[in-house]
């Protein structure tokens, strides 16, 4: 058996994928909490006693994501962007447009005809528009995160965000609850807001593309599907399992390394 993993440490979770040949046998999503080398580890340790495997029992290890570096354990680290392109490439083949919002940054990849990374764009210096900002405005509403994620789907009429900065839109939201606004008017708007921010990032990209695919844990938010299919005009893929397409194409770089060295 041909077992190999990737593992994606981010800044908010790690996730393991674990393939035999190319096919998905076990993956896992868990906090990485305060040391992203305790959690790779642990994640490991999860999928490997899921499927009654040791160690030994997988061939080739990659490692993705922000704490790539330090995960020792792994026989090589490959970007984020170029991992993300690969696993969304094996799940959805035609399209070219990647958009990954993650905890504490969210990028813009295009992809050529074969899933290659022709460009990308990063926003990893501001909090707005990422997992970190949606989950401070939830704790404004007291919601849970998939409660505030459905919320804009019963908005009647959505409000207007202007402030991309973290401070002042949380200003901002407060002054419309105060003023009585429908608390899913108002997060109808925060999403709205969202996407028009990415918009500005990744039309460029976009073009006259029809498709986009949508990673990481906030495509899990219907209300914010929703804002980036009406600001892009576009049609919005979100994979069954979106957080794990960084380690699933760390996987399958891992299975093409282990079959290149045999």
């Amino acid at each position: 058996m041909d077992y190999v993993a990737g593992v994606d440490s981010g800044s908010t979770t790690t996730k393991l994928v674990i393939l035999d040949n190319s096919r998905i046998i076990g993956y896992h999503v868990i906090p990485t909490g305060a040391n992203c080398v305790r959690a790779s580890q642990n994640i490991l340790e999860i999928g490997l006693k899921k499927l009654g495997l040791d160690r030994e029992d997988i061939k080739y290890i990659v490692a993705t994501g922000y704490g790539r570096q330090k995960i020792d354990f792994a026989r090589s680290q490959i970007t984020e962007i170029s991992c993300h392109a690969k696993g969304v490439y094996w799940i959805f083949p035609h399209v070219k447009i990647i958009i990954d919002i993650g905890g504490q940054d969210f990028k813009v990849i295009k992809l050529g005809g074969k899933g290659q990374v022709i460009d990308f764009a990063m926003n990893d210096k501001c909090a707005a528009g990422t997992g970190r900002y949606l989950e401070l405005m939830s704790r404004i509403f007291e919601m849970e995160l998939e409660q505030f994620g459905h919320a804009a789907a019963f908005a009647q009429n959505k409000i207007d965000i202007t402030s991309y900065c973290t401070v002042f839109a949380e200003t901002e939201v407060i002054n419309h609850i105060s003023r009585g606004t429908p608390e899913n008017d108002i997060i109808a708007g925060i999403f709205h807001a969202v996407a028009k921010r990415l918009y500005s990032m990744a039309k460029h990209y976009i073009g006259s593309e029809k498709e986009i695919a949508f990673t990481g844990g906030v495509s899990k938010y219907a209300g914010m599907v929703k804002a980036l299919e009406d600001i892009t005009g576009c049609s919005v893929l979100v994979p069954s399992e979106p957080q794990i397409t960084g380690a699933l194409g760390a996987a399958l770089f891992a299975l093409e390394k282990l079959r290149g060295n045999n």
